[in-house]
């Protein structure tokens, strides 16, 4: 995973972003986030549904341990097909542009969502009932795979040089706004009771589809992606190209992206499931702690983005890998109390910051691993790819539980940070004092001149 070139900066390329970035650059990474809450909505919202309901709602009850499996197998089966997602998205954002993709990936998303609010249970229909579910998963993995690419990189290629951290956490921070949407609704529903109780929310997705198409069709193409058009220089097939010259930065961003999802899969979705089948707090407890987590996850991933602007990209990855590293036997020991307060604590430290030091990072770290002719292709591959792991982590959690007792997820959560901890020493800084500098000379420039810079610090060739 290490390069055989001397760490020095690569030599920039043509940008056509301004170092203050485009006039459009707010009204695009509002887009964008808010596309990316509403995708969050609906996938994270399958997940709460599989941690608490689709158990016994699509599967056999007289098993519960065997109900709990399957609902995470059909939870992960939407990871599953997530790489084939990004590698569409990313291969259509390079080919055609980054806003067709943007607004096709949140419709698909959101009819698969309805859907679900609407399928037969097992007790209505028997073995069907897994076998709509999963149709519908699948689907949704199709779309949300095809989501982050678009999103990130349409708020990457507008932002200022100096401040892409802190606007690409803008649209990560869409991702926590999005898990409290859906965790606000499931919690809500709780008094229903019944099938209702789950329905609801994704029935009340088809409101938030409507709101953001209209904000994405509003949303400008990336300057960047109309720059490569206008010289002619659009990639004939980014997959190819990215898998043959940059495939050791894929495998990088793989492992750090997998450090985080899969964290969050243990951490989070297992750790609601364990929660309830242990008796150690209620579903209200559990829902209104992860809600806790999520809007103090807000804040936190907008911060550790714009604090990688100052610091750079490496080393607020560090703190988070080394944080996930220890955190995974004190976790379970602060659970196992069954204490309201200690379980609140545990998902405050869990997601808003082992999990949100990470997402906050990954926007401006990953796009500016590639270059902008197969940008979307390469940092998408690598988002998704993670999602094969990450997906059916609930699934391992389980069976690790069922063997050896909490112990087993706990270590699982050490060797997922021990993984980040080493891709993060293997991979090069990207916004380094070098690129910082050059960035503020370049914006100085640009102001007392008046005319667009020529070259942009992000867009460095791929080590």
């Amino acid at each position: 995973m290490t390069d055989r070139q001397p760490p020095a900066p690569a030599p920039v390329i043509a940008s056509k972003t301004p170092p203050e970035g485009t006039p459009a650059r707010k009204r695009v990474a509002i887009g964008a986030s808010v596309g990316a809450t509403i995708e969050t909505y609906d996938f994270i919202g399958f997940g709460t549904a599989a941690a608490l309901y689709f158990n016994t709602a699509f599967f056999p009850s007289s098993d519960p341990l065997s109900g709990t499996l399957l609902s995470f197998a059909t939870l992960g089966i939407g990871f599953a097909v997530r790489p084939l997602g990004g590698i569409v998205g990313g291969y259509l954002g390079d080919r055609i542009g980054r806003k067709p993709v943007l607004v096709a990936s949140l419709l698909l998303m959101g009819i698969a969502t309805v859907a679900i609010g609407v399928l037969p249970t097992y007790a209505q229909v028997g073995v069907w009932a897994p076998v709509l579910l999963v149709t519908v998963r699948v689907v949704q993995g199709l779309a949300f795979g095809a989501e982050w690419g678009g999103a990130i990189l349409m708020c990457f290629e507008h932002a200022p040089w100096r401040k892409r951290g802190l606007y690409t956490g803008i649209t990560q921070a869409g991702f926590p706004v999005g898990l409290l949407l859906a965790n606000l609704a499931f919690l809500a529903s709780v008094p229903l009771g019944g099938d209702w109780a789950w329905r609801v929310p994704f029935l009340l997705s088809a409101l938030l589809i409507a709101v953001g198409i209209v904000i994405r069709l509003k949303v400008d193409e990336s300057p960047e992606f109309e720059g490569l058009k206008e010289d002619g220089d659009v990639s004939k097939n980014p997959l190819l190209e990215v898998l043959r010259t940059d495939w050791r930065n894929v495998l990088r961003a793989f492992c750090l992206r997998t450090t985080e999802t899969a964290g969050y899969a243990v951490t989070v979705t297992f750790v609601l499931s364990y929660l309830t089948s242990e008796k150690l707090a209620g579903r209200p407890v559990s829902l209104t702690a992860l809600l806790i987590a999520a809007t103090v996850g807000i804040a936190a991933t907008v911060w550790f983005g714009s604090l990688t602007d100052r610091v750079g990209r490496r080393p607020v990855y560090l703190f988070g890998c080394v944080i996930t590293l220890l955190w995974g036997i004190p976790l379970f020991l602060l659970l196992n109390t069954g204490v309201a307060v200690a379980i609140v604590i545990a998902f405050l430290v869990s997601y808003a910051v082992c999990q949100n030091s990470l997402a906050g990072v990954q926007g401006a770290w990953f796009s500016e691993l590639f270059a902008a002719r197969t940008r979307t292709t390469g940092a998408s591959l690598a988002y998704q790819l993670s999602a094969v792991v990450s997906g059916f982590t609930p699934l391992v959690a389980t069976a690790l539980f069922a063997g050896v007792g909490w112990i087993g997820p706990a270590l699982l959560i050490s060797f997922y940070g021990l993984l980040g901890l080493v891709a993060t020493l293997l991979t090069r800084e990207t916004w380094g004092p070098l690129e910082r500098e050059t960035a503020i000379e370049a914006e100085r420039a640009h102001r007392a001149a008046g005319d667009p810079a020529s070259a942009a610090p992000s867009d460095r060739v791929a080590g």
